[in-house]
């Protein structure tokens, strides 16, 4: 197999819940040595679980962030089997060490040593423990460290805590979202889409920082505000007023100057289609699509400007014509015809939709604790270097050995005391809730 990308680039991964974590597995799966350092006394939540030990009862009702264990069974470790972690992990590692201690904090230390990068997520985390990019660069100076906050580093918003999507409400997203004529509607706990969003910019910074340190020798440290990385989602917003002095509202499915432009209900239980027309063209292979049926050469159908007046009107009608068909059978058709059209899928066609399958999106993985399952995988394909499942998701501490006894020299002696210390283990107290 050619090398991959990043192969001999290792990156230290103290990042916690969904985004970052995306962000080192885009990294892990460019070749890069991804270790994830976990402490066995503190357990990070909605990471490898919301809780060290769920009540096996309470897991079916937790839904899909708090309960997502196979089968709804959370079993003797239920760290090693929590989907949220396992779908981001593949091709990482894991170590332990508690970097609350003196101790944990010279093993986090001589780790840093032999590492290109140090990621984390967690608000002022790393710099309570003397572990800030200021300290760490003194162990190694051309170091690279991101250090990903909800507003930044600096500024009035400076430690401001919260989810993605307390981040995209702060930055105007939930003010264009919802109905004509409705409120505001907020991010909901299972769909943030500034997550991945903060992921995809995480690995391109990092990559931009390690180019930088190949052409200069000098590492840095990295300010990320997911904040500003979502505000650029919602910029003709901005810049509407900036120009106009006017502040967007909700609009539903419909845009400011593309008629008709909706999601419409289709055959079946639940059953919808997104459609959209940018141009007379596509309005007329439209019209030839529906078979060119008689309201369709009305008026105030004529051009765009009419046609996102009458928008009422122009719905019902196409919506009398999808609701006649399946969804995907209207996408097939408008896109035949060269009309924007997607069919709204719901999770259990996306598992199944055929595209994905032929394209390889889904591997099928065996997870020595969480069982036989498909992963989505890789969004993109190299040509030279194809990306490729190395490792399942890692267990907790399962590298243990590898990174104490071979990259850092431990001793088997020390190694042993540091296993009674509690830096070394692969499992989390049975007291902790």
């Amino acid at each position: 197999m050619p090398k991959l990308p990043l192969d001999g680039i290792r990156i230290v991964d103290m990042t916690a819940v969904i985004g970052a974590p995306y962000g080192m597995l885009l990294l892990a799966e460019m070749g890069a040595e991804v270790v994830r350092v976990e402490s066995l006394r503190h357990f990070t939540s909605t990471t490898r679980g919301t809780m060290a030990h769920p009540p096996k009862e309470l897991v079916p009702t937790m839904g899909p962030i708090g309960g997502g264990y196979p089968d709804f069974d959370p079993g003797d470790r239920p760290w090693n089997r929590f989907a949220l972690f396992n779908c981001h992990a593949h091709n990482k590692f894991s170590m332990t060490a508690d970097i609350a201690t003196a101790k944990g904090q010279a093993i986090f230390k001589e780790l840093v040593n032999v590492s290109d990068l140090v990621v984390d997520n967690q608000t002022n985390f790393m710099r309570s423990f003397g572990l800030g990019y200021d300290d760490l660069r003194r162990v190694r100076p051309d170091l690279i460290v991101i250090a990903i906050s909800g507003t930044g580093a600096e500024g009035p918003y400076q430690g401001a805590r919260g989810y993605g999507g307390h981040f995209e409400n702060l930055m105007g997203h939930a003010w264009l979202r919802g109905y004509p004529e409705d409120h505001p509607i907020s991010i909901t706990p299972t769909v943030v889409a500034s997550d991945p969003a903060s992921g995809a910019a995480l690995a391109w910074s990092a990559l931009a920082a390690l180019e930088y340190r190949e052409r200069t020798g000098q590492g840095q440290y990295i300010d990320m505000s997911l904040t500003e990385m979502y505000a650029h989602h919602v910029g003709s917003a901005y810049l509407d007023y900036s120009l106009n002095g006017r502040v967007q509202r909700t609009m539903g499915n419909r845009h400011p100057s593309m008629a008709p432009h909706g999601c419409y209900r289709c055959r079946g239980d639940d059953r919808w289609v997104v459609i959209t027309v940018a141009t007379d063209e596509q309005w007329l292979a439209l019209r030839r699509a529906m078979g060119d049926p008689a309201w369709a050469k009305d008026r105030r159908f004529a051009d765009p400007f009419r046609r996102l007046r009458c928008q009422d009107l122009l719905d019902r009608h196409i919506g009398e014509w999808t609701s006649q068909r399946e969804h995907l059978e209207v996408q097939a058709t408008l896109q035949k015809a060269g009309v924007p059209a997607g069919a709204v899928m719901d999770v259990s066609e996306i598992f199944r939709d055929p595209h994905l399958r032929e394209r390889g999106f889904y591997r099928r993985v065996e997870h020595p604790e969480a069982g036989v399952h498909d992963y989505g995988f890789q969004f993109w394909k190299m040509s030279r270097t194809p990306v490729e499942y190395r490792r399942p998701p890692p267990l907790l501490g399962e590298h243990n050995e590898y990174f104490y006894r071979e990259l850092l020299g431990v001793t088997a002696e020390e190694y042993r005391r540091l296993e009674a210390e509690g830096q070394i283990g692969m499992d989390y107290p049975p007291d902790m809730p």
